[in-house]
């Protein structure tokens, strides 16, 4: 048996272990301490291991484009600044309306507006930098910077200006949660996720190629700028699907993004996107089993992703990992 057919086959090892852990997590998740009330437990838990599985793969698989298109592991969408978007977002809806207002707003019609002005957002920045010249990803993340900086400086200056109880509402819905998920949200998530995918998905070749540097992929007859249009647009829908459903986690895709890459040790997007996935689904489910056996809920499960995130930056910064 030839040394390649022995890779392939620890990538494959990899990946059923890790997707078998992932199994472990949601039957575990969906089981523990059922009490015998299936009627209530399942549908409940259900909805929790859906929004999970649907925001850890968005975030797995928009982290992992969005390194392949700027050739960099240290980077993720948050430098593009969807995170500080959807907090000024937030800041102004409930600066201009009220938490009242807010509260009683459709929750698919909030949802669809925050995810296609995010969208926009993302159309409009690429289509800016990327037309009749060159294209320049160091720009793109430069512009991403600044922006972010701006939107974050918008948010504290409205901030400044809510009252101290509007403002215990807004602190609500900055910090992710996979509590009490909106079915009807799910379900348009899910559909948007899809889209995003299949297109995503045809693109997967093209990015095992890119991985070896713009030049490179070029002499061998990538398209690059349309493809990088493109992955960009599916990193785009795939994140602000995320950010609204359940608020910004900055560092956990940085995270699973290179716990993947270590695992499978591989290039190709067909390994690592799925241990990726799979890494999500067991920090996720696995965090929150911790939390809610262990714990009794006395930690919280967003700082803890955020301390391990950041731990994994700083690594990555001493360590000069640059791709």
């Amino acid at each position: 048996m030839s040394a390649s057919a022995l890779r392939l086959e620890g990538h494959e090892r990899r990946l059923l272990l890790l997707g078998g852990l992932a199994t472990f997590c949601v039957v575990v998740f969906m089981t523990v301490d059922a009490g015998g009330k299936w009627d209530f437990v399942l549908p409940f838990r259900a909805r929790k291991v859906a929004t999970v599985l649907l925001v850890g793969y968005a975030i797995a698989v928009s982290t992992v484009l969005f390194q392949t298109v700027v050739e960099n592991r240290v980077l993720t969408p948050a430098i593009m600044g969807f995170d500080t978007l959807y907090l000024l977002l937030q800041t102004s809806l409930l600066f201009f309306l009220g938490s009242r207002t807010m509260a009683s707003l459709d929750s698919r019609l909030l949802f669809t507006v925050e995810v296609a002005i995010m969208v926009a957002f993302s159309a409009v920045l690429h289509r800016w930098l990327f037309e009749g010249g060159r294209r320049s990803v160091h720009l793109l993340l430069l512009t991403g910077v600044v922006l972010g900086v701006l939107f974050r400086s918008l948010s504290s200056f409205l901030q400044r200006l809510i009252a101290p109880g509007e403002f215990d509402f807004l602190q609500d819905r900055f910090f992710a949660s996979f509590n009490n998920p909106d079915p009807d949200l799910l379900i348009v998530s899910a559909l948007m996720t899809v889209a995003a995918s299949v297109l995503g998905f045809s693109l997967l070749r093209t990015c095992d190629v890119m991985n070896l540097g713009r030049d490179v992929a070029i002499n061998l007859g990538v398209d690059h700028r349309r493809t990088v249009s493109r992955l960009l647009a599916v990193v785009a829908v795939l994140v602000s699907v995320s950010t609204a459903l359940v608020g910004p986690v900055t560092f956990f895709g940085l995270l699973v993004a290179n716990l993947a890459h270590g695992l499978v040790r591989s290039h190709r997007h067909a390994h690592v996107l799925p241990a990726a996935v799979f890494l999500a689904v067991i920090g996720l489910l696995g965090g929150q089993l911790v939390l809610e056996r262990v714990f009794s809920f006395g930690a919280n499960l967003r700082v803890i992703i955020e301390f391990l995130g950041g731990l994994m930056f700083i690594t990555l910064l001493m360590r000069g990992v640059l791709r």
